[in-house]
């Protein structure tokens, strides 16, 4: 799949579980955490994670995986959680949001206008933003929220 990651054709891994493990440390997070927890109504092809790591982009198995990078003291609020029968490293809702919003608030994504936050703990939100130290990211949460 990339220098020194394999797998066998007759036994592929889940396309997640070759998220968290094409590139680490990094769990998956912003739009297809969003879509996954419902945030946006859309379905999203090209798995995106969160890491500490420069932002790269792999393609593995016909699939694009996308990591982006953020800041060490922000890399939290993910969780290990069973999909299709295996474990792997998810944002959790709050935290797909803010991940999310940190690029939009950096000009790197537009936001997306059907946005879902009603059934979101508002303090979590409030503390993952925090961690990220940034002005731009607090203005924008308090204009979603």
């Amino acid at each position: 799949m990339r220098n020194g990651l394999y797998a066998l054709t007759s036994n592929l891994p889940s396309e997640l579980l070759i998220a968290n493990k094409l590139y680490q440390p990094s769990y998956i997070s912003l739009e297809y955490a969003l879509s996954y927890h419902h945030l946006i109504p859309e379905t999203v092809y090209t798995i995106t994670s969160a890491t500490t790591k420069p932002t790269r982009e792999f393609e593995a198995l016909d699939k694009i995986y996308h990591y982006y990078k953020i800041k060490r003291e922000a890399f939290l609020g993910y969780e290990p959680k069973k999909i299709d029968g295996v474990t792997v490293l998810i944002a959790e809702p709050e935290k797909a949001l803010v991940d999310y919003l940190y690029f939009v608030s950096l000009k790197k994504k537009a936001l997306n206008e059907r946005l879902t936050t009603k059934n979101l703990n508002r303090r979590k939100v409030l503390e993952y933003a925090e961690a990220f130290k940034r002005e731009g990211l607090l203005r924008l949460m308090e204009k979603i929220l």
